[in-house]
């Protein structure tokens, strides 16, 4: 049995592969979660050309790898900008798996164009990753808050945030300014929801071994990105995941508001 038997989690933004939504959703798992992931619906046709060679299927494919581990998974497409479509995947979790008990909001706009100075970034990018990172987080904590009062019995909202939410670096301004705003909203969800029961908490990863910054492999990047770590590697997704599914356990029902830093000890 694990500490979470009997609980179900709502894991929003688990489509990669090389992921932390797919480490989430089976580290949750493993300890008896019931699980529903949540992706884009984008046609394995885009996917990245490594996960098309080995024929990933995103979402569905890693409902299935929970439902392996002997617990109640489901997969759905979700527009986290969307209020209406938050609310139909809130319902359709609840009438699926009965409760909610679990949030983990891990929906991010991916790596690309925004990667530029300020005074260089695109209008539209920055409306639209402000609308992912930020409202979609929002809009999921809003409505999954509302199921989780209705049941009565608490829960766990996890954000993933970024340890670029605190550091501002150069050429990350929409992405930075979106996770430190995470940071702000766990902070009132904390201070709102806690008469409920239900806590509220970030995990702020560094430079965790994922699909999302391969690109940094090229020449030495990465050996010099290793040297700016004082524990000299980088992170691994699973080490991420069990921190969120240590913030969702029965050991954890009075730390509330927080941010964890999964980072090798680089934020001090």
């Amino acid at each position: 049995m694990g500490e979470l038997d009997g609980k179900v989690a709502l894991v929003v933004g688990a489509t990669r592969r090389r992921g932390l939504g797919r480490a989430i959703a089976l580290t949750l798992a493993r300890d008896g979660a019931d699980v529903v992931v949540t992706g884009t619906g984008r046609p394995p046709s885009e996917f990245p050309e490594d996960e098309q060679r080995e024929g990933w299927r995103g979402a569905p494919e890693v409902a299935e790898q929970c439902a392996a581990l002997g617990v109640r998974s489901h997969a759905c497409v979700l527009d986290v900008t969307s209020g209406e479509d938050v609310q139909a995947t809130v319902a359709e979790t609840a009438a699926h798996m009965g409760r909610i008990d679990i949030l983990v909001n891990n929906a991010t706009y991916a790596r690309g164009a925004d990667r530029v100075p300020l005074q260089d970034l695109d209008d539209d990018l920055w409306r639209r990753i402000i609308d992912v990172n930020l409202t979609g987080t929002m809009l999921c904590s809003k409505y999954v808050a509302r199921q989780m009062i209705a049941q009565g019995d608490g829960g766990s909202i996890v954000s993933i945030s970024s340890v670029a939410g605190v550091r501002g670096g150069a050429n990350t301004a929409a992405y930075a300014t979106t996770k430190g705003a995470l940071h702000v909203l766990t902070g009132s969800l904390a201070a709102e929801l806690a008469g409920h029961g239900i806590t509220a908490n970030v995990v702020a990863p560094g430079f965790i071994d994922t699909a999302r910054i391969d690109e940094l492999r090229e020449g030495d990047r990465w050996q010099r990105r290793l040297r700016t770590i004082p524990m000299s590697r980088a992170g691994t997704a699973e080490e991420v995941a069990e921190t969120v599914r240590y913030l969702c356990g029965p050991s954890t029902r009075w730390l509330t508001g927080q941010t964890i830093y999964v980072d090798g000890g680089e934020t001090r």
